[in-house]
């Protein structure tokens, strides 16, 4: 119980610390990605479903982005990235971030 708490106490501090911006800058939208995958390596490791991987990352990508199609582009890469069978969160990054 204390790492999946420990995870989304930790994701949720990366996660604020770019929420405050007016707009998405390309670091932004660099750091969500980034926050995205070692959120979904995380929760994948802790066999938490896709379903509750993708609500609970939405979460996060809806809070941090102010622009809809960032939102959206977030989205598309977020299911990509819970549907892909990589679990480490330095392979998801590479694959999806850059």
């Amino acid at each position: 119980m204390k790492k999946p708490l420990l995870a989304v106490v930790s994701i949720s501090v990366a996660a604020f610390a770019y929420a405050n911006t007016s707009s998405d800058s390309s670091e932004l939208l660099s750091q969500q990605c980034k926050i995205s995958a070692e959120a979904v390596s995380t929760l994948k490791g802790l066999r938490y479903g896709n379903a509750s991987i993708r609500k609970d990352v939405a979460g996060l990508i809806n809070l941090n982005l102010k622009v809809q199609e960032n939102k959206d582009a977030a989205q598309m890469t977020l299911n990509r990235m819970v549907d892909d069978q990589i679990n480490s969160s330095s392979a998801l990054e590479a694959k999806y971030c850059s």
